[in-house]
């Protein structure tokens, strides 16, 4: 079976090299590997090239972000074939038969453009954390946490990008990764467009990978994330819902600003701000990646407590 998988590198070597370790030891399925380092400061390239020689590595200057880091291989693998194409979070694994699982059932159905595994917790493996994911100008959570009974396929408005598995053609006929995001939502918006063009997504039940999302430092969670997940849902609603707009501009203000209070009684300013910033950001229209600037507000908000 051939499969393009790609594998996204920010200063978590060890993240990185334990990812690779275990999908170089699959062997009903033969992957191609593309690891892409994304402008990281540490040693990173060298110890990948030093233990993995034999993989693709493309290496960018400077954080181009989820969306960014994982186009250049996605154009990479589309040049090279036609193999579907596994986005795989470098802290994030998944059993070569749940691989195969999401092969079979992908190559089942030709409706079905992207499809992803069960995602649960690497420490707590019985905790749920995403049965695929729902619309996130609709839904404050967007990640589907309860798994009700049912067909083994489901479809769902998007697969989370912790591990996703596409045919080639959605990413031909649709386009790639919408880079404006830079951080969170780029996948909700890549299968909301793949939808429009005739292409379901799906979460297949029988298949698991594991997460793990408690290890990063909690100070990216609160500053880093909270900024991009408020401010790239005003770019999907200006993208998707033009004639809704101003509704959905007026809930999430609303909504911002509450969490922004929420956070100063919380003894969180650092947190308060970034909120505010993500809120001023998102209504002026100002994308892309902005992780200096979010990291130079929180840091001066934190030494003013």
């Amino acid at each position: 079976m051939e499969l393009a998988v790609i594998i996204l590198n920010w200063n978590a070597t060890d993240d990185t090299l334990r990812c690779v370790r275990h999908v170089t030891a699959w062997q009903r399925v033969q992957p191609t590997i593309w690891v892409v380092d994304n402008g990281s400061t540490d040693d990173s390239v060298q110890t990948i090239l030093n233990e993995f020689p034999e993989i693709h590595l493309i290496c960018n200057a400077t954080n181009q972000g989820f969306a960014g880091g994982n186009n250049r291989a996605i154009v990479a693998a589309l040049a090279a074939g036609t193999a579907p194409i596994l986005l795989l979070n470098n802290d994030a694994l998944i059993e070569e038969t749940d691989v195969v699982r999401l092969l079979e059932t992908l190559a089942a159905d030709k409706h079905i453009g992207f499809i992803g595994p069960l995602l649960f917790d690497a420490e707590e493996k019985d905790r749920l954390l995403a049965a695929g994911g729902r619309n996130p100008v609709r839904h404050h959570h967007s990640h589907i946490l309860q798994l009700t009974p049912g067909q083994p396929v489901r479809i769902v408005e998007y697969v989370p990008g912790t591990a996703l598995l596409g045919r080639s053609e959605p990413f031909r006929d649709v386009g790639l990764l919408d880079e404006d995001y830079f951080f969170t939502m780029e996948v909700a918006d890549l299968c909301m467009r793949a939808r429009r063009h005739g292409y379901l997504s799906a979460i297949d039940t029988r298949a698991r990978a594991f997460h793990a999302v408690d290890h990063r430092p909690s100070a990216l969670r609160e500053t880093l994330y909270t900024y991009y997940i408020i401010r790239n849902r005003f770019l999907f609603i200006r993208k998707f819902y033009p004639r809704l707009k101003f509704l959905f501009y007026a809930f999430w203000t609303l909504y911002s600003l509450a969490l922004a209070l929420k956070m100063r009684l919380d003894g969180k300013p650092a947190t308060a701000q970034v909120v505010w910033l993500g809120l001023f950001d998102g209504l002026r229209g100002r994308f892309g990646g902005r992780n200096e600037r979010v990291l130079a507000v929180s840091t001066a908000a934190s030494g003013a407590e």
